[in-house]
């Protein structure tokens, strides 16, 4: 047997494999969420110009736990002596950088009109974590309500995408949680919002009496828009303590598709009122339409209120945004 040949040092080949090797171990760990929003993300970035971002501000908001990804400079050593566990301190403006999703994750989000169609909570999560890879792009923090705790930068994004395609234990509420944020922070809110309008504006008024500005993402099934069934349907309702617990047999459902459109489009102007009446904004997104439409929406929704929080930390007032139809109908 002749001897094995020695390996070239100056040859890439076995580098380039290890490398190929360990990026294919790494995407397999990655959750398909994660791919499926950078790919969105990757989509968006090229027709993006930079958000106007503000500096450090000096005005002390709270010390909290210091975080894998934190900069060291930040660490309060005075505080962390008290204890066992080592503080940052974190300045108004600092918090305020923290960018807040919400996604309705309750039963009415897991439906779709057809299979060709994701289920809008499968349009939900990607639009939250393609927008989340955007803006950690942008330097900014990014928390989800009950989720995990903000972190910059990538390192963020994997435990996002865990904490939104897991299955909750308990149909959560169909609004945000009247959960304090941080001043001058914002809250993306994205569902159905199908709920009373009476709670979405107790839980949009909570926030926006606590300083906070945000945008509403209403996503529905184009089913859901334009009621197509004919003749003998039954409903289901899945907004209430037992899903399917009522029930409605409509002998001729195109005869209340009239009113049912009317009533759907008198919901969201409430919602669009709503939202104006609180300095957010607002806009609607269709399961058949590309998810990027919406992620530009987005986008350009934060870039308007990131202007407005500046003038509003400076003491300058700007009207609130219009409402927008970023892709829907």
């Amino acid at each position: 047997m002749s001897p094995k040949a020695p390996q070239n040092p100056t040859d890439p080949a076995p580098a380039a494999s290890r490398l190929r090797d360990r990026a294919d171990a790494l995407a397999q760990r990655l959750p398909p969420l994660l791919v499926a929003a950078e790919r969105v993300a990757a989509a968006v970035t090229p027709g993006l110009h930079g958000r106007r971002r503000v500096g450090t501000g000096e005005a002390f908001w709270q010390f909290r736990r210091y975080q894998q990804g934190d900069d060291t400079d930040q660490i309060d050593w005075r505080q962390s002596a008290k204890g066992d566990h080592v503080y940052v301190r974190e300045n108004e403006w600092e918090a305020a950088q923290t960018v807040w999703l919400w996604r309705d994750a309750g039963p009415s989000m897991d439906w779709r009109s057809d299979r060709e169609l994701p289920l809008k909570r499968e349009r939900a999560d990607l639009l939250a974590l393609a927008l989340a890879c955007l803006l950690v792009r942008g330097g900014e923090r990014v928390g989800l309500m009950g989720g995990p705790r903000p972190l910059p930068g990538r390192p963020a994004l994997e435990p996002l995408a865990l904490a939104l395609t897991r299955v909750p234990s308990a149909p959560p509420p169909p609004v945000p949680p009247a959960q304090p944020l941080a001043r001058h922070a914002r809250l993306v809110v994205m569902g159905d919002l199908l709920a009373p309008l009476e709670d979405i504006q107790a839980a949009v008024a909570f926030h926006a009496g606590h300083g906070v500005r945000g945008h509403l993402l209403q996503i529905l099934d184009p089913a859901e828009e334009t009621l197509p069934y004919e003749g003998r349907v039954e409903f289901r309702a899945v907004h209430g303590a037992v899903e399917g617990e009522h029930r409605l047999l409509v002998p001729r459902v195109d005869g209340l598709r009239g009113a049912y459109q009317e009533r759907l489009a008198a919901h969201r102007a409430g919602l669009a009122q709503i939202a104006r009446a609180s300095g957010w904004s607002f806009s609607l997104h269709h399961t058949d339409k590309p998810p990027q439409t919406a992620l530009l929406g987005l986008w350009g929704a934060l870039s308007q209120e990131s202007v407005r929080t500046a003038a509003a930390h400076s003491g300058v007032t700007h009207a609130p945004a219009n409402w927008t139809n970023e892709g829907g109908a």
